[in-house]
């Protein structure tokens, strides 16, 4: 099989002859096979394996057919080596030993060890470029949704965030130097992965829908501009995707120096588009919940945000948020195939239509 560059193509605004296709999460709980694994290994225990874990990685684009993998991991794992101690814990998630509440806890973190503390995860990396055929997008979480768990010790299970917001507004020196500790250690990270071999990387900002757009601007903004600044140079492509109801913050992202911006499913492709102007691709965005459907009422809504996303160069498929665990592989496996055979036809259509 030959090297297949759709989704870089994509990320690029280059033109392709069929859409691209991922999915967010898709190296995980759908899979049975997984499942398997997951009962003799914790997630944690994964990631420290990386033969393991880029077997997990590998293995949805085998099953599905997709055009990129994205690594097996969590966006917890950088924290650890800056000197936060947690645990996932099942039904739960990051529950943190030692929040960060304080001008002092702020103090202690230290600077990301990546060869040091993360050689597992520069491992698995290394092991997945030199077997896929497709290319491999890497992550970090973004500074407020790290923020969200370091702050709060665990997931708001009101999405109020309230401790989070407390510091924000009630200590903003303390807030802006946790922004600046945690955007040096994505930085790091994220520069390590791509020099491993990452041929794309994604900023996953999954909670920051929660901020109104001038808090956005204010407390988070400059730290997102920042990472992507410091990334300008690299030619992988960047994608920042800033999570659910996030649509009234995209007008504010429109000078980050980001490539794609990823988009969750309550806001149209085609409004996005006007509101995060012309210089992006998009990535997204059908709402994970509708693979309980029936396969006609999937395909009937993939064709309908397909319809959008051709309507201009540089657009991938993918779902609104990631792959929840009851989703059908089967499901997933169909709607790949006809993400690639409408697209294909359609995008042969407006072709000739336009004369190319």
């Amino acid at each position: 099989m030959s090297y297949n560059d759709n989704f870089i193509k994509a990320c690029k605004k280059q033109p392709v002859d069929t859409l691209p296709v991922w999915y967010m999460r898709q190296a995980g709980r759908s899979d049975p096979d997984y499942r398997k694994i997951k009962e003799k290994y914790s997630l944690l225990e994964i990631c420290r394996q990386p033969e393991l874990a880029a077997e997990v990685t590998m293995m949805p684009v085998e099953k599905l057919g997709v055009d990129a993998a994205i690594l097996y991991s969590d966006i917890m794992n950088p924290v650890a080596s800056i000197g936060i101690d947690f645990d996932i814990v099942k039904d739960v998630g990051p529950v943190i030993h030692n929040p960060v509440r304080t001008a002092e806890d702020v103090d202690r973190l230290r600077p990301i060890q990546v060869e040091q503390d993360l050689s597992h995860i520069i491992k698995t990396i290394e092991i997945l470029v030199a077997e896929l055929k497709v290319p491999l997008i890497t992550f970090a979480g973004a500074p407020f949704t790290i923020a969200s768990y370091l702050v709060e010790g665990r997931p708001s299970k009101s999405k109020d965030y309230l401790h989070t917001k407390a510091l924000m507004y009630g200590a903003p020196d303390v807030w802006f130097k946790l922004m600046d500790k945690l955007g040096d250690m994505i930085i790091t990270y994220l520069k390590a992965q791509i020099a491993a071999g990452a041929k794309a990387v994604q900023l996953f900002d999954s909670w920051v829908g929660a901020l109104s757009p001038r808090d956005f601007q204010t407390y988070v903004l400059p730290t997102i501009t920042r990472i992507f600044a410091e990334l300008k140079h690299l030619e992988q492509p960047k994608i920042y995707f800033p999570g659910v109801s996030s649509g009234e913050l995209h007008s504010s992202l429109v000078n980050i120096d980001a490539d794609v911006i990823g988009l969750d499913w309550r806001v149209p492709i085609s409004e996005a588009r006007k509101r995060i102007g012309s210089k992006f691709a998009v990535q997204g965005n059908l709402d994970p919940t509708v693979l309980t459907g029936p396969l006609s009422v999937i395909q009937e809504q993939a064709k309908a945000i397909i319809d959008q996303g051709i309507q201009q160069p540089g657009y991938i498929f993918n779902l609104g948020h990631g792959v929840f665990p009851e989703a059908s592989i089967d499901k997933l496996r169909e709607l790949t195939e006809f993400v690639h055979e409408y697209s294909r036809k359609a995008i042969a259509q407006s072709k000739q239509g336009s004369g190319v």
